[in-house]
Formats: C-alpha cells, structure tokens, sequence
C-alpha cells in the first residue's frame, strides 16, 4: 500500500470507526449502581446531596426549609491508552493485526466506569462521602421531626469480602459516574511530527477525563459479615428504617444485591435457589437482582 496523507486520513478515520462500533457492543453494568452526571470543569461540587425534596401537607404558608449542606468535591482524573501503528505493516497491508488491539482498547475504555465505580465501591468502608463520613458507617446522622441530631448506621461490620444492598430504582443512585470529556479517540499521523520521522510509526490511543464518586448514603449499604439470611435480612430492615431529615420514613425498597465473585455461591443460594439448605422454601428467592462483579475482588 502506498502510504499518503490521504491514506493516513482514512486509515485513522476507519480506526475511529471500529473503535465506536466495538466499544458501542460491550456490556457494562456501572449503570445501575450509579448516575452519570456531565462535569464542565475540573470537578464539580455536589452540596445539593443532604438537599433532598421532600413533600409535605399545606397548612398555612409554605414552609422553607434551611438545610443543613454539605460541600463534596469530585476531581477529574485523566486517562489514556496508546498503540503504535507502524508505517510498514501499512506498507506491507498488515492491517489485520490490529483489530484485535482496537478491539482490546474498545473493550477496556467501555469497562473502566465498572472499574472505577465499584473501585470506590469497595473502598466506602474509609473513603468519605458527602456528610464528611465514611460512605459506610455507624453514625451518619440526620435529624428526626423535632430537629433532633439521630444517629444511623449503613454497615456491618466484619472481617470478609465486602457485599452491598442498594436501592437503584430512585432517579437518584448510590453512586456517582462523572463525565468530563468521554472516552474519544486519538492519532498521531503527520509525517512531519518528530516521533514519526524519528521512529518510523504512528500513534493511536484514547483519551478521557472521568472520574467515580459517592451518591446518597441512604440507598446503600455495605457489609464485611458473612452473607448469610439473618445478616441479609438484617440489611434489608435497616435500609426500609431510613428517615429522611424531618422523620418522614424514605419508603427504600433494596433491588440490587452487589457481590465479588468469592461470595457468588453464597448470592445465588440466598437469591435465587427455591429452596435453603434445610431444604425449605427460600423466602428470599427474587427479592433483589444479584450482581456479580469482578471488580470488587480483593
């Protein structure tokens, strides 16, 4: 093949082509823990958290509340992947060898929002959310019908792998995915750039500025317990306790149970087996949709 500026061109443009196309085909599942929300700067500030609607019977004049914010700042990250594309497998028609890097790099750019997102996930037993907090902790705090300062827990604690019951069906998610620039494909292909002339190929890649966050503590919980049906059942009681700041009960109704693979056996029996160990009816069978993520693994 004759290498020209024009062949360059659409080279780079068919690479872009089957990058979308490939990464367009990967299946994710970042989205049912987490919203995505489009950054517009460096990071955004999310003090609307604790400034949750809520609706209450009309007598007399409105009442506006002063709610009590809190300033909680995502960061941006930036991320990249690059190959090299050499001028003599274009020379020479070896083209071929490059779908299955281009299907590599589609692949990993449509599952890093999994890997950041559970990432942090498994990390809220210490990394802080909104209410300066753990994002899974003993003591959050909210405030009852008298404006009284209550304390309430989101975790139990324990020793093994981490699993987690949220409540994905609000508009609102436990977790946050934010977007500053997608993942977007890039090249290096002018001949007169030095890394070019210097070294005789091109270079393609992908580049993004995204970065994970926590959402409401309320719709999650998190445990480090054994998953068993008493420490499930337990879980699921004191996500259905959740008051909002006023005393008004949430109504959460966990839909997802999220689990590494080292705790998948116990899941499945917990979830989805009709019948216990004991060989009773399993009166937890379909009460949450189970997920299974590799990305939670220690």
């Amino acid at each position: 093949m004759d290498v020209t500026g024009d062949t360059i061109d659409l080279l780079f443009k068919g690479f872009n082509t089957k990058f979308n196309d490939f990464h367009q085909q990967i299946g994710t599942s970042w989205d049912k823990v987490a919203m995505k929300l489009q950054s517009t700067g460096s990071e955004e500030v999310y003090g609307w958290l604790d400034d949750l609607p809520q609706i209450r019977e009309w007598l007399g004049d409105r009442v506006i509340k002063q709610f009590r914010t809190a300033d909680y700042v995502i960061k941006n990250r930036k991320f990249e992947q690059t190959i090299r594309v050499s001028r003599e497998d274009i020379e020479d028609d070896k083209l071929g060898l490059y779908e299955g890097r281009l299907r590599m790099m589609a692949h990993s750019a449509a599952m890093h929002p999994d890997e950041l997102v559970y990432e942090l996930l498994n990390k809220g037993f210490e990394a802080t959310g909104y209410d300066g907090q753990p994002f899974f902790d003993t003591d959050h705090i909210y405030y009852d019908e008298n404006d009284v300062e209550q304390s309430v827990s989101n975790m139990q604690a324990g020793t093994g792998p981490g699993w987690f019951l949220l409540d994905t069906a609000r508009p609102i998610k436990p977790m946050v995915f934010q977007e500053r620039i997608p993942y977007t494909p890039q090249n290096l292909n002018s001949d007169s750039e030095s890394h070019v002339f210097l070294r005789d190929e091109y270079l393609y890649g992908m580049r993004a500025r995204v970065n994970a966050g926590f959402g409401l503590w309320q719709l999650a919980f998190g445990s480090k317990a054994v998953l068993t049906d008493a420490n499930y059942a337990a879980a699921r009681a004191s996500m259905q306790a959740r008051r909002y700041n006023g005393g008004r009960i949430m109504g959460l109704t966990p839909t997802l149970l999220v689990v590494p693979p080292a705790l998948e056996s116990e899941a499945r029996a917990l979830l989805v087996a009709e019948r216990n160990a004991a060989g009773a009816t399993n009166v937890w069978a379909n009460s949450a949709e189970l997920l299974v993520t590799p990305f939670l693994a220690a």
